[in-house]
């Protein structure tokens, strides 16, 4: 897909890995709809794709709820009347062991509530974003790109039953629309990135950060834009689909 004058949804846009892909786009020439969280400080984002010259507009939504999720589609393919590209990136975490013991005795475990935050926004989301997008895909007939993103810990790490179970699901559910959508001309694919340095890190005491690095072949962490990287790639090459990109350093869980 040459992605001058497309346009590209982002999910969770505002910061991180999200607002690098979606200035990635930008730079590429694609205009962005940038979806994040009413509440979050989509300015900056904004601002850095409309520095590249590129149309760019926010829209406030909880990507796990389904009206609204169908209400920011509508409104994204009426403001820039085309959808050719969708990025699931939006997720959260909320880490914790199945059972924590001790002596015997269970001292914590992970809660409903912890498990089904993270499967509603990661798993849910996914699913409700990338169904929305690709009906008006193929209504719009341009035919567009979907890419899920996943994680290294979907082969399963400590304290990430949720996180894990949802990001095994999103690589899935690529592969699958990936064979579904193929006769519309809708591509899918997913990235899998491993630890990455965004602003959730900053605020981790060194020697964490050290022993995050350390198993890494590579050794050192992901950057942003070579996740953003990865994503334009999937988009650009006509001949990619139903695969997912481990982009991890090397490291293996």
């Amino acid at each position: 897909m040459d992605l001058k004058g497309k346009t590209v949804a982002v999910t969770g846009a505002a910061r991180g890995i999200g607002r690098s892909m979606a200035e990635g786009f930008a730079a590429a020439g694609a205009n962005l709809a940038l979806i994040d969280v009413p509440e979050s400080d989509m300015s900056a984002a904004l601002a850095a794709c409309s520095a590249h010259g590129a149309s760019a507009r926010g829209y406030g939504a909880n990507v796990a709820d389904e009206a609204q999720v169908g209400a920011t589609f509508d409104a994204i393919t009426r403001d820039f009347g085309r959808l050719d590209g969708l990025v699931n990136n939006a997720g959260i975490i909320r880490d914790a062991l199945l059972v924590r013991a001790k002596d015997g005795e269970i001292t914590g475990k992970m809660s409903l509530a912890q498990w089904q935050a993270v499967i509603d926004v990661n798993l849910t989301g996914v699913f409700l974003c990338g169904r929305e997008a690709a009906e008006r895909m193929i209504r719009l007939g341009n035919g567009g790109v979907i890419v899920n993103i996943s994680s290294i810990s979907r082969h399963g790490n400590v304290g990430q039953s949720n996180y894990a179970a949802a990001k095994a699901g999103v690589a899935a559910l690529a592969v699958v629309w990936a064979r579904e959508l193929a006769r519309y001309r809708i591509r899918v694919g997913a990235i899998a990135p491993g630890f990455t340095h965004t602003s959730i890190l900053d605020a981790m005491k060194p020697e964490i950060l050290e022993k995050m690095i350390a198993p890494v072949p590579i050794g050192r962490l992901g950057q942003p834009e070579e996740i953003a990287h990865a994503a334009r790639f999937i988009f650009e090459n006509e001949f990619f689909t139903g695969r997912v990109i481990d982009l991890d350093g090397g490291l293996r869980l």
